[in-house]
Parts: structure tokens; sequence; C-alpha cells
């Protein structure tokens, strides 16, 4: 086997090509892994990958066709095999509705001769003494810590006919933590870019006593309740909400973003506080590519526009809806402005937003969850989602956690609930529960809503 560096792999499949134009991906991932049980580490180990795309384009009457192939671990011996197969997909398809001419200027490409970028377990060097040390403090105190940290590099290499070379190397760091005891179940969850900034001792420190809250329990029947959702649960349904905000198909009435007789919500006030939801590819600890990657046409994404610069966007700005997501195909078709998908997202409110503590010692009566799951949607034209509450309900009377709950369905939309949200605590990074395997560049406050509907009580635990 004759391996090609994603470089020349990229520029052999552009000379091979025979298509009218063409473009190639190509992906170098490196993995880095532990994972631990019981107060023991379990496993650890480092695992490499490779991809390669290639979109062929032909023109097709008065448009242009796509074919796209995409196969691992692409060797020199494949590769004109993988380019033909991309012009026979493309050979087979009709004109594609979003073609456009490729983008042939973006930032500078920095780098592009040099190795892929790659992890390995010298990233937990700093995070793996504190993680053992939190293994004997909570064997100490009687409670058993599971979970896992994981650290992705990949390095991805976009190359066009038109002349395009882009390159960016994305880390993706997470960290799950659970903890067991008499208490019940308690979980902490951290994105990061490094494991540089995961603050172990906090972490395990902010599970145990949230076991000591769970020695208590209160039994509370289904209903509507002042509820205090953290930054990882905000995440989870701004996410959601996120991915749901599609240009073309709000302006086609297909969702909670369409506005009634036609057209899109943009520029309807959604939310009473100013708040802000917004991606900038530059932002502090959740940098990601500041150009599009599109390895696949979708409503929401075209393989015309990879290499298209990306730059701060405001969905939501001070609670008016301010953008959605667009294609350069959608943004003619919409007439609004052309605001690509990015993959971050960043939650702000008022300016001197609390910490979550100060908010819980601010609650006459309340709930304090810790995190959702199995978030489904229910009903796409309200956006209406149901999920369950998970690892730790909290009553919170006189500003004191006072026990822990039973769990909870709940039935929410995330656009509802902007209307409704009466506090906004301060901005910080987060990991969503739900939605850590495909998004964990995010950055969240906590909220406070004074009327949550918890549907029904659920048994699970």
């Amino acid at each position: 086997m004759s391996i090609l560096r994603p470089q020349e792999a990229v520029e052999r499949a552009l000379a091979l090509s025979r298509s009218d134009d063409c473009i190639v991906i190509a992906d170098e991932s490196s993995t880095a892994n532990l994972r631990w049980a019981g107060n023991t580490l379990t496993t650890n180990g480092v695992t490499r990958s490779s991809r390669l795309t290639v979109i062929a384009l032909r023109r097709a009457g008065d448009g242009v066709a796509a074919g796209v192939v995409s196969r691992a671990a692409v060797d020199a011996a494949d590769l004109e095999d993988l380019v033909r197969a991309a012009e026979a997909d493309a050979a087979g398809n009709d004109a594609a509705e979003d073609a456009a001419p490729l983008i042939d200027e973006g930032p500078a490409a920095a780098g592009w001769d040099d190795s892929p970028a790659e992890t390995g377990i010298e990233v937990f060097s700093r995070f793996a003494p504190a993680l053992g040390e939190a293994f004997a403090a909570a064997e100490a105190g009687g409670r058993r810590l599971y979970g896992f940290a994981n650290h992705v590099l990949t390095s991805t290499f976009l190359g066009t006919s038109a002349g395009l070379r882009l390159r960016h190397d994305q880390p993706t760091g997470l960290l799950e933590l659970n903890a067991k005891g008499a208490g019940g179940s308690a979980w902490a969850g951290v994105g990061t870019r490094d494991f540089t900034d995961v603050d172990v001792p906090g972490l395990t420190g902010g599970l145990a006593r949230r076991l000591e809250w769970g020695e208590r329990r209160v039994d509370l029947p289904a209903g509507r309740y002042e509820t205090i959702l953290p930054p990882s649960a905000v995440a989870d349904l701004m996410i959601y909400l996120y991915w749901s905000a599609g240009a073309r198909d709000a302006h086609d009435g297909r969702t909670v973003f369409s506005a009634p007789g036609g057209g899109t919500r943009v520029g309807e006030k959604l939310a009473g506080l100013p708040i802000t939801l917004s991606s900038d590819p530059g932002a502090a600890g959740v940098e990601c590519a500041p150009f599009v990657v599109a390895h696949a046409s979708s409503r929401e994404s075209s393989v015309f526009d990879n290499g298209l610069a990306l730059g701060r966007t405001d969905w939501i700005s001070d609670g008016t809806l301010a953008a959605l997501a667009q294609t350069r195909h959608s943004a003619a078709h919409t007439g609004l402005p052309l605001t690509p998908a990015i993959d971050n997202l960043i939650m702000t409110g008022p300016e001197g937003g609390a910490p979550l503590e100060d908010m819980v010692a601010r609650t006459e009566r309340g709930l304090l969850l810790t995190c959702l799951w199995y978030i489904r949607e229910v009903d796409p034209q309200r956006l209406l989602l149901t999920g369950l509450t998970r690892d730790g309900v909290y009553l919170v009377e006189d500003g004191e956690v006072v026990g822990a709950v039973n769990n909870f369905r709940f039935n929410e939309s995330p656009v509802d609930l902007l209307a409704r949200v009466s506090e906004v605590g301060a901005t910080g990074p987060t990991l969503p529960r739900e939605w850590s395997d495909y998004f964990t560049r995010a950055a969240m406050p906590p909220v406070r809503v004074g009327d949550f509907n918890m549907s029904t009580v659920s048994q699970a635990s």
C-alpha cells in the first residue's frame, strides 16, 4: 500500500479529474481516549483515520450536475478509481439545483504543506494525574466515578480546480464524568480543545455535592415549575433550534421559523430579554473552521459553497430573529443575506449575568436540572420537543437545595422558551449531553424559566 500525504492526494485527484470542475476534500484524523469505571482506568488508546471526498462537476444543459464519492483509507492505487466513481455518479445525475460558480478566493492557506496535526495520549498529561487524585478522593468518600475523555484532531485539506487551497486543523475534546453513590447518580461534562483548561477537582467536587443533595428524596407530581436549566441543558435545546433554522425550509413553510402567509420570521421578536444566539469561527475556546467545508449537498449545505469564508453571524440579536442558515442557492431563493452554517454556537444575555449558584440562591421555590436526554421532535411547525431529565433533578426552597426529586418527561419548544425566560446567567463553555456526539463547541448560560412544562413523571433513573 502506497500511502499519500493528504495534500498530495488532493493534488493528484485534481490532476486525474476529467470533469469540468472538481473539488477534493482530504480529512486526516487522530484520536486519543481514556475510559474509566469504578474509580479505575480501564482502557486507553490512539487511533488514526483518513477519508478522501471527490466532488465531480459536469455541465448538464444549462446547469451543472454533481457526483460525490467519499472513501476511507485511500492509497495511491485506489485514487483513480475514486475519481472515476465520482465522475460516473455525476454522469448519472441531473443538474443540481444548488449549482453555483466555484469559490476561487478564501482565507490564506496557512500551513498547506505542513504535515497533518496529530494528537496522542500526551494530550492527557495534565488531566490524567488530576483524574487519579479524583479516583482516590471518590474512593475515600464512598463514591464511584465512571466516564471517558476523548480528543480528536482533524486536519482538513480543501482543493478545487478553480485554484482554491485551504487547510484547517480542528481539535475536538470532551470529558464526561458520572458519579454514583448513596445519593444516586450525578453527571458533569465539558468540551475542551486540549484538556489544559479542565478543572477536575471543580467537576468532581460538584458531583459530590449533588450526591449529597440526592440523599434526601422528594416526590413531586407533573406540572409547570419554575426551573433553572444549567448550561448543558440550554445547549441541547438551543442546538436543536439552530439545526432547525434552515432558511430554505422556513421560506417554504415547513418550520417554526416560517411566517404565516409566506416567507420567514426574520425580523420578528422572539425573546423579551436581550438574548443573542450567535456563531463565530474565531470565538475563544470554541474556534472552528473559518470557511465552508461541505462533503455533500442538502437543504442547508451546498458542495458548491466549499471554501466560502465565514465570519460571525447573529442568528438571534437582542431577542430578535436576525438570520437563518443559508447556502448561496437558498439566499437567492429567499432574498435574505447569505449566512452559512458555522460549527459553534454561543448564547448570551444581558451584561452582568449571574453564575448558576447565585441564581439558585435567589430561588424561592423551583427545580434545578442537571441535564436532558432522549430529546425528540414532536411538531416541527412549533419545534415542540419532548425528552427526559437525567442524573439529578433537585428541589430548591428559600435559596437552598433541599433534596432530589423524581425524573420527568418534558414537552417544550426552545422557541417558546425564549419568550418565557425570566433570567439569563453568565455564559461559559459547556458540553451538550444529548448532542455531544455531533456538536461540542458551545458556550451557554444557565437560564430561569418560570413555567417549564414537566408533562409527566418518568420512572427513568
